[in-house]
């Protein structure tokens, strides 16, 4: 039998390390395909996704909008804030009115985190830069706020920086039945549905195998931690990988459904795309 080799890209992140242990260690197989692993940040992903270059790929849920001719959304492998998200910090300011007309660094113009700052955030300027350095270039005064995703939401207070609005809860608050979509992994609509349903499946699979082996899965995901200490690291991994990971059911699918009629209102995505999980 011929193995279907499936390239499947996600980010050198602890959380995203986590969920696919299981099929990077080779622990959890899925038939007749093979996997090779493509580790880059989210928004060389989303650009990537625009061209439909990878099979299986994570992309912000913002970048769905515009790759949605292209890919179908898996059940399995969301990122959502409960309570938390993206943040907006800064070392000189402490409320979002005095931000009026400042700037602010963002993670990339398709990452979900952008898409909130332009939904809720008006009168704000933003430039997007790797959101790595984000930390560093608003602590040197180069920009005046900064927008945290990835560890960086845990690790702000240690580094002196004040937060002006989390927008995980914020979200909470406006809507507190639905949950905060950041993340998606979805997979390409002409490897047929019987194949996405087994990738879906596989990925399942995967995170399951490192929840029941997390003295093997954690320390594999911190070596994808980036200044964090394996108590914050494994705390991280947990914000980010839950049961709306293994299933975003019908909650996570009604919270898309929100954040892209949100958009499309703010005229920040084009339209409101069709969700159909696999």
């Amino acid at each position: 039998m011929i193995e279907k080799i499936i390239r499947v890209g996600h980010s050198p992140d602890p959380d995203d390390a986590f969920m696919f242990y299981g099929l990077s260690s080779g622990k959890v197989k899925i038939p007749g395909i093979t996997i090779q692993h493509q580790l880059e940040d989210i928004q060389s992903l989303n650009i990537r996704a625009l061209q439909g270059e990878l099979e299986v790929t994570a992309i912000s849920a913002h970048a769905y909008a515009y790759v949605a001719d292209k890919y179908w959304i898996m059940a399995t492998g969301a990122s959502m804030g409960e309570g938390y998200g993206p943040v907006i910090v800064s070392k000189k300011y402490r409320t979002l009115d005095e931000l009026q007309g400042k700037t602010v660094a963002t993670p990339g113009k398709m990452t979900t985190a952008t898409l909130l700052l332009k939904i809720f955030a008006e009168g704000i300027h933003n430039v997007d830069i790797p959101f790595d350095q984000i930390m560093e270039r608003v602590s040197s005064g180069e920009f005046d706020a900064g927008l945290l995703i990835h560890e960086g939401q845990i690790t702000y207070k240690g580094q002196g920086f004040n937060k002006i609005l989390d927008f995980g809860e914020l979200w909470a608050r406006l809507y507190d039945k639905l949950p905060l979509p950041l993340g998606l992994d979805v997979v390409r609509k002409d490897l047929g549905e019987e194949t996405a349903r087994h990738l879906s499946q596989g990925l399942r699979q995967s995170i399951h195998y490192g929840y029941t082996h997390q003295s093997d899965a954690i320390p594999y995901a911190l070596q994808y931690g980036r200044g964090i200490n394996t108590q914050l690291g494994e705390q991280f991994v947990k914000m980010y990988v839950s049961e709306l990971t293994v299933n975003m059911g019908k909650r996570g699918k009604q919270a898309l459904e929100l954040l892209f009629k949100l958009g499309a209102e703010r005229e920040v995505i084009p339209a409101v795309p069709k969700i159909v999980l696999y």
